[in-house]
C-alpha cells in the first residue's frame, strides 16, 4: 500500500495566515509551553522524592516546588493551545490520520490530566496546611506518574504523524473488519523512546534553572543556608538533566533515526552543533552561581535556558519538515488570509503574555518587600 493514501486530503479553505507565520508561532508556542511542561514533567516526581526522602532543605525545596506548581500547570496547559492549534493549521492531513489511529489512548490524555491536576492541588494543600501528609504525598506521586504518561502519549501521537511509512501496519493491527479501533501506539518507531526520554533530561534541566530563579527572585523569606544549599543543588540536578539529554540525543540522531533523516540533521550542521551545547551554557552559570544567586546572573541563566528550549524546538520543527515533505508538500497550499481571527489571536497573545509577565513582577516586588521588611 503506498502510505501517502492515507494521508488527508487538502483544505479547499486553504491556509489562513503563510506558512512561516504558522511556522513562527508553533515553534514560538512550543518553546513557551516547555518552560512550564518541563516542571510540571520532571518537577513532580522531583518533589515527591524529595518530600520523601529528603532531609530538611529537601524538603523545603519540594515545599516551594509544590506550592507553585498549581499555577506551573495552569501555565503550561494554555500555553500549550498554541502550539497545538498551529499543528492542526499546518499540518492537519497528517495530524488527524495519526490521531484517528490511536484515538482511545489521545482521548485518554484528557481523562489522565483531569486526577493529575487535582493530585497537584491536593499535594499543595496538604503541605501548606500539613493536612493528611500521606494522602498529599499518594496525590503527589499519581499526578507524577500521570504526567509522565501524557508525555509519553504526546511522544506517540507526534513521532507517529510523521510516521506515514508505519499507518499502514498500524491500521492492518488494529482494525476491525477494516474499520479503525483507534487503539494503535507507535511503539515499534525507533525514534519515539529516546525523544521520550530526551525531553524528560531537558525537564530535569529547565526545572534545575527554576530552582536558581526561585532561589534569586521569589525565596527572599527563606534561610541563607537553604538558599546556598538550592544553588548547590541545582547544578547537579542539571548535570543530571545534561546526561540523560546526552544519551538519548545521542541514541536518536545516530541509532533511532533513518539515515536520510540523519543526514539531513548533519547537513544542518550549525544548528543541529548550537541545540546539542547550548546546554552548556546554562550548566556554566549555574555553576558559578554556587554559593550565592545574584539576580542579574539567575535572569541570564533562565534566557539561557529559554535558548535551549527554543533551539531544540526549532531543530525538531526542521526535522519534521523533512519528514513531512517525503509525503506532502505541506507549504504548496494556498493561502487564503483571514484577518479577523489573525488579528484577535495575535491580541489575546500579546495580552495574555503581558498579564503573566505582569503578574510574576507583583510576585517579585512582595518578595522583595518582605526580604528587607526582614
Amino acid at each position: 500500500m503506498d502510505p501517502r493514501t492515507l494521508i488527508g486530503p487538502a483544505s479547499p479553505l486553504g491556509y489562513p495566515a503563510p506558512f512561516w507565520f504558522v511556522e513562527f508561532f508553533k515553534v514560538l508556542g512550543f518553546s513557551l509551553h516547555m518552560v512550564p511542561m518541563n516542571l510540571w514533567y520532571a518537577g513532580m516526581i522531583l518533589v515527591s522524592i524529595l518530600q520523601l526522602w529528603g532531609s530538611a532543605h529537601p524538603k523545603r525545596l519540594a515545599h516551594r516546588l509544590i506550592n507553585a506548581m498549581p499555577v506551573v500547570v495552569a501555565l503550561g496547559i494554555n500555553l500549550g493551545i498554541v502550539p497545538l492549534l498551529f499543528t492542526q493549521v499546518a499540518y492537519y492531513r497528517l495530524f488527524y490520520p495519526s490521531t484517528v489511529l490511536m484515538a482511545w489512548p489521545w482521548f485518554s490524555v484528557i481523562l489522565l490530566l483531569l486526577p493529575a491536576y487535582y493530585g497537584v492541588y491536593l499535594h499543595a494543600i496538604s503541605m501548606r496546611k500539613d493536612w493528611k501528609p500521606k494522602l498529599g504525598l499518594a496525590a503527589g506521586w499519581v499526578a507524577a506518574v500521570l504526567f509522565i504518561a501524557i508525555g509519553f502519549l504526546f511522544a506517540n501521537n507526534f513521532s507517529l504523524m510523521v510516521n506515514v511509512r508505519g499507518w499502514a501496519d498500524l491500521w492492518r493491527a488494529t482494525s476491525v473488519g477494516g474499520a479503525v479501533t483507534g487503539t494503535a501506539l507507535n511503539l515499534a518507531d525507533p525514534t519515539l523512546w529516546p525523544r521520550w526520554l530526551m525531553m524528560f533530561g531537558l525537564a530535569l534541566t529547565t526545572t534545575a534553572v527554576y530552582i536558581v530563579v526561585d532561589t534569586a527572585f521569589f525565596a527572599g523569606r527563606e534561610s541563607v543556608e537553604y538558599r546556598q544549599w538550592a544553588s548547590g543543588f541545582a547544578p547537579i540536578l542539571y548535570t543530571l538533566g545534561l546526561i540523560v539529554f546526552a544519551i538519548m540525543g545521542s541514541w536518536y540522531i545516530f541509532i533511532a533515526l533513518a539515515p536520510d533523516a540523519r543526514q539531513f540533521m548533519l547537513s544542518q550542521l550549525v544548528l543541529t552543533a548550537l541545540t546539542a551545547v547550548a546546554p552548556g551554557l546554562p550548566w556554566l552559570l549555574l555553576v558559578a552561581q554556587r554559593k550565592q544567586v545574584p539576580q542579574t546572573l539567575a535572569w541570564v541563566t533562565g534566557l539561557a535556558q529559554f535558548g535551549v528550549l527554543a533551539l531544540n524546538a526549532i531543530s525538531r520543527q526542521a526535522l519534521q519538515n523533512f519528514d513531512v515533505l517525503r509525503y506532502v508538500d505541506i507549504t504548496a497550499e494556498p493561502v487564503k488570509m483571514q484577518w479577523s481571527p489573525l488579528i484577535l489571536f495575535l491580541v489575546l497573545f500579546v495580552a495574555g503574555l503581558s498579564v503573566v509577565a505582569w503578574m510574576v513582577s507583583k510576585v517579585i516586588a512582595v518578595e522583595r518587600q518582605e526580604h528587607v521588611t526582614t
